[in-house]
């Protein structure tokens, strides 16, 4: 027995790197197949009384990097039937000034400006939304973050692939699509975050959502059906009722609904697949994300922030995490194939390595539509290497705790990914105040500015 468990625990090693190596190129192969060419999609060219209407929602905080060129990139849809609500929760806000002159730059555009918040919940994202989710005139809403920019023909092609449905018939409820990281700074924050985004994160995003086991969804840019918005309420399980066609959850649904949950994109994403069965697509479009000036301790803290969303969400996902990551991983498979084949351990980790970085470097190009740039090679690598080797680091430091800042505020994750405010000068444990200690703020404070993302 004590001969035969090594060779065991070998061969689970062997099947787990080969598994883990599966999911990496599929990944690589989706972003290939799916974002080499974009194709402009027929609407773009239909009257507005052949699409159907679609309105735009942009939640606003602040100056965020490159606000106005994300901003305009709505304005330029090259489709013939939306509406644009600007949402600003306070009437002093910065961001105003850059909203009033985009819409003087395009008076024919359909964009107005929606002051003022609604408090259903914690969440300032979901608050600030509310006003505009209930003036839309559409019933199809693209929700999509300031700091995000979208090429012309984005709408159309998301319209397209929200009116189909996928193999097996199951109607499509909601379409995103996969963020890609722009620094316009070389802060070491910033270079390790687009590199992150843009290969390891990419990579698993497309491989998961093509296996389509289960929902998963970043909320940076998301096109989905107010009327199937307000049938669900987060709680993930499914409606029963003999009307399929207009069967609701009882008690509070809705946007509303949706307002105690810190991750709201992933949970609307969630109930739309669990309560009403509905299934996600990804259109060949990204989800431009500038990234703006990020420190170190910005982006330690972002990821450390997410895994305990996560953990709160998923918690068996995220326990696995550590086992997908490439050093563990080259950790696992050379112990196999050192202690089945005898192959030498230098070896088998130099080809591991190498072939992740031709796999993560082909995913980028997919995503960008050219290679790597000469003037930022070096430091995208430089980020590329430190996201590997920080992962460990961040991963047993998020694990280890319930609390998150965002936007300068402080919560404390409870189950489900629920969320709530810890009051000023509450009660922390005496390692959590020490870790905060050490923790710089996440941004530049801006006048009038509380908390979204």
């Amino acid at each position: 027995m004590v001969f035969i468990l090594p060779l065991v625990l070998s061969y689970i090693a062997l099947v787990w790197f080969i598994v883990l190596w599966a999911i990496w190129v599929l990944g690589c192969w989706t972003a290939r197949k799916r974002y080499r060419l974009r194709p402009r999609s027929p609407t773009s060219t239909s009257t507005p009384s052949d699409v159907p209407g679609v309105s735009i929602l942009r939640p606003l905080k602040g100056l965020d990097t490159n606000l106005y060129e994300n901003l305009e990139s709505t304005f330029t849809q090259e489709y013939p039937n939306f509406e644009i609500l600007l949402s600003v929760a306070d009437e002093n806000d910065q961001a105003l000034r850059v909203a009033r002159e985009l819409i003087a730059k395009y008076p024919r555009v359909n964009a107005k400006i929606v002051t003022g918040d609604e408090t259903v919940g914690v969440n300032p994202k979901v608050n600030n939304l509310m006003r505009s989710y209930h003036l839309a005139a559409n019933d199809i809403l693209w929700v999509i973050d300031s700091n995000v920019t979208a090429l012309p023909g984005t709408l159309a092609r998301a319209v397209d692939a929200l009116q189909s449905c996928t193999r097996s018939g199951k109607r499509i409820g909601l379409v995103h699509h996969v963020p890609f990281a722009y620094s316009t700074e070389s802060k070491i924050g910033s270079r390790i975050e687009e590199a992150f985004l843009n290969t390891n994160h990419a990579k698993m995003y497309l491989a998961i959502n093509t296996v389509a086991v289960e929902s998963c969804v970043v909320g940076k840019s998301n096109l989905y059906r107010r009327s199937d918005l307000d049938r669900v309420n987060g709680s993930l399980r499914p409606i029963k009722s003999a009307d399929t066609t207009n069967r609701r959850q009882e008690g509070l649904y809705g946007l509303p609904a949706f307002g105690k949950f810190m991750a709201e994109d992933n949970m609307i994403a969630s109930a739309f697949w669990h309560e009403l069965g509905l299934r996600h697509d990804l259109s060949c479009d990204v989800a431009h994300n500038i990234v703006g000036s990020m420190s170190f301790n910005d982006y330690v803290w972002r990821r450390v922030r997410w895994i305990r969303v996560r953990k709160h969400m998923v918690l068996l996902a995220t326990l696995l995490e550590p086992f997908t990551e490439s050093i563990l991983l080259a950790a696992i498979g050379s112990f196999a194939v050192n202690n089945l084949f005898g192959f030498p351990l230098w070896i088998f980790n130099t080809i591991h390595f190498s072939l992740l970085l031709y796999v993560d470097l082909d995913v980028y190009v997919s995503l960008a539509g050219h290679p790597l740039p000469a003037a930022i090679r070096w430091q995208f690598l430089a980020g590329w290497v430190a996201r590997e080797v920080l992962s460990f680091p961040i991963f047993f430091l998020a694990i280890f705790g319930d609390e998150v800042v965002w936007r300068g505020t402080t919560y404390r994750m409870r189950r489900n990914g629920e969320v709530e405010h810890i009051r000023p000068g509450a009660k922390e444990g005496i390692l959590m105040r020490w870790i905060h200690s050490l923790r710089k703020p996440q941004y530049e404070r801006l006048d009038a500015e509380t908390p979204p993302e």
